[in-house]
């Protein structure tokens, strides 16, 4: 067993906090992916083992099992995205890879009615900090598919840089599905991703008092 360093750790700026992913989340997120199962499906790679639209908790607790026993072996940190104390999503930073990568994915989602307020980038950027400065990755994709603006929106304003498509790259929504490569690597934000997130985010909230 490898355990990552600095894992597990709860994360906060505000009323966003991320906090790892428990077992005893599986009511939260089957009742947030139900209500959110139209917003989600077109974004999220397929999972048989636990549709979009099961009442049953068994394959959220079977799911959450298994995400927690990845992270025990260190190749990746599943959260819980909150807002306010309250469960309201899901942030994962997964393949770890370790050498001389010291790379990772970073993937995300949140309830539509949270969606738009800010919420989901300060997550990204606690968790990458987090993932930079104290585990000590060097790069942190985002692999995001062409049509998911919201989603894209998220990368694009905290400085991802866009690298290109691979081509069908994760089967979601009945097909394989090209994706838009973000990145960042540690010479990007020697300042810190949440820093420059507060700067863009308080920027803008004068803009529009202006």
């Amino acid at each position: 067993m490898n355990r990552i360093r600095g894992w597990p750790v709860t994360l906060e700026e505000g009323e966003v906090g991320l906090r790892p992913l428990r077992v005893r989340d599986a009511r939260a997120l089957r009742e947030t992916r139900l209500r959110n199962a139209d917003w989600l499906r077109p974004w999220e790679p397929t999972y048989p083992e636990m549709p979009l639209r099961s009442s049953s908790l068994t394959p959220y607790v079977a799911m959450l099992q298994a995400i927690r026993r990845e992270a025990r072996h260190g190749l990746s940190m599943p959260w819980a995205i909150t807002v306010g104390g309250e469960f309201a999503g899901q942030l994962t930073i997964s393949a770890v890879v370790w050498g001389s990568a010291r790379s990772a994915q970073v993937g995300y989602w949140i309830d539509r009615a949270r969606a738009g307020r800010g919420a989901t980038p300060t997550a990204v950027a606690l968790a990458v900090d987090h993932a930079f400065f104290v585990v000590g990755l060097h790069r942190i994709e985002a692999n995001i598919r062409p049509e998911n603006a919201a989603s894209r929106r998220v990368a694009e304003k905290l400085g991802f840089r866009e690298e290109g498509v691979r081509k069908r790259q994760l089967h979601i929504d009945g097909a394989w599905r090209d994706h838009i490569c973000y990145a960042l690597t540690t010479e990007d934000v020697p300042g810190g991703l949440l820093r420059r997130w507060r700067a863009h985010r308080d920027g803008s909230a004068a803009e529009g008092r202006s």
